[in-house]
């Protein structure tokens, strides 16, 4: 569904730096946001990261964008009723018509006047498309800082896994087609 070859020369998009597109989304958690032991339901901050993932993608893309993958989503600490959470996205990757979007979720406690700690992370491809639901081109992310370098090169890591982990079930696939 998606292309992840580095955007041709010929689609002549002018690239966008990675501060073009960020965002932030924050979300007070209530009672029906949880879960059977109490805290926050893991689907909730999921969904929370989709939404600001989603966000970032559509803007970085000048459009429609729908998510394609997530991957690496990493719950490091609960959450809790009353804690003001929020979803910090932006685009760390760009393909020909696809884009990861890294996502670092933090919580504010709200009994507690200690500073916001991370509880979640994660990365999500998402793929840009036309009104017909057709894959179209996006422009190329310019990292604007070390940092943001940093995270681009570790997104074409991230690309290279995702690509060979396919490729092996493929053909795995196709080496025992009776059991698909």
């Amino acid at each position: 569904m998606t292309e992840h070859a580095p955007t041709p020369a010929g689609d002549d998009l002018p690239g966008k730096p990675t501060s073009a597109s960020r965002t932030t989304l924050s979300h007070i958690m209530t009672a029906s946001d949880t879960n059977l032991l109490g805290t926050v339901h893991g689907g909730v901050i999921m969904k929370l990261v989709d939404d600001a993932a989603g966000a970032v993608a559509g803007r970085h893309s000048g459009g429609p964008a729908v998510t394609a993958s997530m991957d690496e989503m990493a719950f490091l600490s609960p959450v809790r009723v009353g804690d003001l959470v929020h979803v910090h996205a932006q685009c760390n990757w760009t393909g020909r018509t696809s884009m990861e979007i890294g996502v670092r979720v933090m919580a504010e406690r709200w009994n507690e006047s200690t500073p916001a700690q991370q509880v979640g992370s994660a990365y999500l491809v998402f793929a840009a498309v036309d009104a017909e639901g057709k894959p179209r081109s996006v422009p190329p992310v310019v990292p604007d800082s070390e940092r943001n370098n940093r995270r681009f090169q570790e997104a074409q890591i991230r690309r290279t896994h995702r690509l060979a982990r396919r490729r092996a079930i493929r053909e795995l696939r196709e080496r025992r087609p009776d059991e698909s």
